[in-house]
């Protein structure tokens, strides 16, 4: 559901609020959720803001100093102990406005799903249904979700013993790709997703597997103005391994799809050809010294053309890294470097090198202690085949810059962010 004027669902969900407030104490509600905003500006004649990163590429974005919109996720749960077993019962909106001032803003339910543990019938498992995030796994700094099977649907989570559990789930699409239907009530495109997850099953000293399959039917036929839909199939594959001399860990994601599965284990292409085939291999290096923390990431892809869109085979590589300095408890320096790259079969290579430099106030030193509140400077380079990538309109996302002989920008600006 998407409308343009928040103010009543923002108070119903103040009413809401309150309302859980005030609710008996045999009846625990929590309250979480994600925020940013600020305001900001580039070098760009007669332009607010700009934001920096290659369209259609497998690495996110390099995300510090780098985000052109307000965005912001409020959740509430309510649990409750009935004879034995707990229920629990969440509700999540978010609020999305593309700009930085008090323009056109949205808002839809994110989440909306029960929870149901300690059933008689099997006390270990958890059951559940709706709508909800599920299995997600990103790194923040790419803000890249490289597990997402987050949709409607329904499933169990069996505990396996110690830290090891196996997730098996069911989902449906009404809309052809994502997470359900686009709230216009049409439903060109349905497919049903189903998903066995096996998640921290212990290999090696200190280092932990992560498998996630994936099987996906787009349940269409074709039309004079659709093709039809098809099947897939996904196996992502995730090593975390401990580091205790460097402070850290490193994360490893080796992933396989083809026809309508994507590569993070939800729906890709409905209609993507049965034969089109994807792969990813991502590395992620954690690590802590001191008053210095940071990480460093490496992504790789390789993408079959999709003959039913027209779109030709590529690759892409991003690598980049991410530091927080703390020089007083209170205060630290972020910066972020990365550079990206898209090499389409008999096209140009495009380039992108972004930087940025962000001093900033905090609760604490660490490269993930919320909320922060920052002044950041970006700047970026790109090639003329980045520019050009949208077919005479300059290519970077979000940006101001429209000329294609444009190849560089900086911006300004100051960002809140926080979770709760």
């Amino acid at each position: 559901m998407k409308v343009k004027n928040l103010s009543v669902p923002l108070r119903s969900v103040a009413f809401a609020a309150a309302c859980c407030a005030m609710a008996s104490s045999a009846f625990a509600v929590d309250f979480d959720g994600y925020m940013r905003a600020g305001p900001g500006l580039t070098n760009a004649k007669g332009a607010s803001r700009a934001c920096y990163d290659l369209r259609n590429t497998d690495g996110g974005h390099y995300r510090l100093g780098n985000e052109c919109d307000f965005y912001g996720e409020f959740g509430l749960a309510q649990t409750a102990n009935v004879n034995g077993a707990t229920y629990t019962a969440k509700v999540m909106f978010n609020e999305y406005s593309p700009g930085t001032d008090i323009g056109t803003s949205y808002t839809s339910f994110e989440q909306m799903y029960v929870e149901a543990k300690g059933l008689d019938v099997s006390p270990t498992t958890a059951f559940w249904a709706g709508k909800r995030f599920y299995g997600r796994e990103n790194i923040d700094m790419l803000d890249k979700f490289f597990v997402n099977m987050s949709g409607v649907g329904g499933g169990a989570d069996l505990s396996m013993g110690g830290d090891t559990q196996l997730g098996l789930a069911l989902f449906t699409t009404d809309s052809g790709k994502g997470f359900g239907d686009s709230g216009t009530g049409a439903s060109p495109n349905p497919g049903i997703r189903l998903n066995a997850d096996l998640r921290g099953l212990p290999v090696n000293a200190g280092g932990k597997l992560r498998v996630t399959a994936t099987y996906t039917d787009g349940r269409y036929d074709a039309t004079a103005t659709t093709p039809k839909g098809t099947s897939g199939v996904g196996l992502s594959l995730t090593h975390t391994q401990a580091l205790p001399a460097i402070g850290g860990d490193n994360r490893l994601w080796l992933q396989y799809a083809q026809g309508s599965a994507g590569l993070d284990g939800n729906f890709g292409e409905m209609s993507a050809a049965s034969s089109f085939k994807n792969y990813l291999l991502v590395d992620s290096v954690h690590f802590t010294s001191g008053a210095l923390e940071g990480v460093a990431n490496i992504v790789l892809g390789k993408h079959d053309a999709d003959l039913v869109a027209g779109a030709a085979a590529y690759k892409s590589m991003s690598i980049g890294g991410r530091i927080a300095y703390g020089i007083t408890r209170n205060f630290k320096l972020n910066a972020d470097i990365g550079f990206m790259q898209k090499k389409p079969d008999g096209g140009a290579t495009q380039n992108l090198t972004k930087f940025t430099i962000a001093p900033t106030l905090s609760i604490g030193k660490g490269l993930y202690d919320r909320p922060e509140l920052r002044l950041y400077m970006t700047h970026a380079n790109w090639n003329a085949a980045a520019g050009a990538s949208t077919g005479g309109t300059n290519g970077i996302r979000g940006s101001s810059f429209n000329d294609v002989t444009t190849t560089s920008g900086t911006s300004f600006g100051i960002q809140a962010e926080v979770w709760f």
